[in-house]
């Protein structure tokens, strides 16, 4: 159940059973010739449909996260660290006093994996609330199910470029692009790390065919539904 879909007193009709809650985290950054919202479409697509045969309710998706390294890409926006911590405070606190006990943070941006160290900060203070973040493309399951497909996979490759994240008449080429230099690339400031990027590709094809690409999607959403089930 999506909250947009929802008004405050089905929701309160909602607490009176059940106490679990999802909410997505994402981005709005560069991925090549991808849509700039591919982690938020990926991260909110996927907790909707994992959480549909539940009954969890689900946020809109946060579409801003952490990502510094892409700042001088026109259309990223990056929060700073002590901003991000604020927002994951204020997130919870809230659903905290209206009741929600059990509170999944479904995470489609990499760059927002350090939310784990702040969740965990904030239930040493909230013992009472349990507060988990799920990082749904590389759960185990997931990510066993993309390296079967191809071991070359990375940030703005085949990997994200689902049929919702393709943008119309925008055409991928047509070749695997070397992978970066992790190591070398996280070393750089915004400006020399565009130089180096290019398009945005990491590395590895652009694009796989579609009946690949929904075997790891259902995997995907599996995955991310059994972890509400174990909420």
């Amino acid at each position: 159940m999506k909250i947009s879909e929802m008004n405050w007193r089905q929701l309160e009709d909602y607490l009176g059973r059940d106490d679990r809650v999802v909410v997505p985290l994402g981005s709005t950054e560069q991925h090549a010739f991808l849509s700039l919202s591919v982690d938020s479409i990926l991260a909110e697509k996927v907790a909707v449909e994992a959480a549909e045969p539940l009954g969890i309710p689900v946020f809109p998706v946060m579409p801003f996260g952490m990502t510094p390294a892409f700042s001088d890409f026109p259309g990223t926006i990056s929060l700073r660290v002590g901003t991000y911590v604020q927002l994951l405070y204020d997130i919870l606190d809230n659903l905290k006093r209206q009741g929600f006990k059990r509170i999944l943070l479904v995470n489609g941006h990499g760059g927002n994996m350090p939310a784990q160290h702040i969740i965990s900060e904030w239930m040493v203070a909230n013992p009472e609330v349990m507060a988990q973040l799920h990082n749904w493309w590389c759960a185990p399951l997931t990510w066993e199910k993309v390296q079967q497909t191809d071991p070359v996979a990375s940030h703005a490759s085949w990997m994200e470029n689902f049929p919702w994240t393709r943008l119309p008449g925008v055409t991928q080429p047509d070749r695997q692009k070397p992978m970066l230099d992790l190591v070398g690339f996280r070393k750089l400031n915004p400006a020399k790390a565009r130089a180096m990027l290019g398009d945005g590709n990491y590395g590895g094809y652009y694009q796989r065919a579609d009946q690949e690409m929904l075997a790891i999607w259902r995997v995907g959403v599996e995955e991310t539904r059994r972890v509400m089930e174990l909420l």
